[in-house]
């Protein structure tokens, strides 16, 4: 396995298998030139990780995946976003929010469940979508939800290992 090094301003030089960089064809919405990213485990007992820029030491962002607060989350992805990604009905895939917490008030944090981070795990190809579901929000509130579900949310910690079921296809 080929490693390489980080300089991560948030937690110091990591060291990071190649094969478990995550590559956005497109970056992220607003960060569009960053294309290289990992998922940072900081606390196996924590649903939280880091989605760390490869090429950018500043730029990390808070990721959850949504099943530990929403079990049945299933967004319906566009057929071009699959297509991109490589997903077809067999492909082992992971979901990953990015949660915002405000200041002060980690009550309050929320994750964007109309933007989540597809990831296709075999190719480690990602992209950021755009759900076709009216029923979820940008800012959905988790903490409650969090806290009522806190011994399945340890269960299930390793954000590396957990698939996802078969994404829903649109016809658009």
């Amino acid at each position: 396995m080929t490693k390489t090094c980080i300089d991560s301003t948030r937690f110091g030089t990591i060291e990071v298998d190649e094969e478990a960089v995550i590559t956005f064809s497109q970056g992220l919405f607003g960060f569009e030139s960053y294309r290289r990213f990992v998922v940072l485990c900081i606390d196996e007992k924590s649903p939280f990780r880091w989605l760390q820029s490869m090429e950018e030491p500043g730029l990390a962002f808070v990721v959850i995946e949504p099943r530990h607060f929403m079990p049945d989350y299933a967004p319906t992805i566009s057929d071009a976003d699959a297509e991109a990604l490589g997903i077809g009905a067999d492909t082992p895939y992971l979901v990953f929010a990015v949660v915002t917490i405000p200041p002060g008030k980690p009550e309050e944090m929320t994750a964007n469940l109309m933007g989540p981070i597809i990831v296709n795990a075999a190719t480690r190809m990602a992209r950021q979508v755009i759900v076709e579901d009216d029923c979820y929000s940008t800012k959905h509130v988790i903490l409650q939800e969090l806290m009522n579900r806190q011994p399945a949310a340890r269960e299930g910690a390793d954000a590396g290992t957990d698939t996802q079921g078969e994404p829903e296809y649109s016809n658009r």
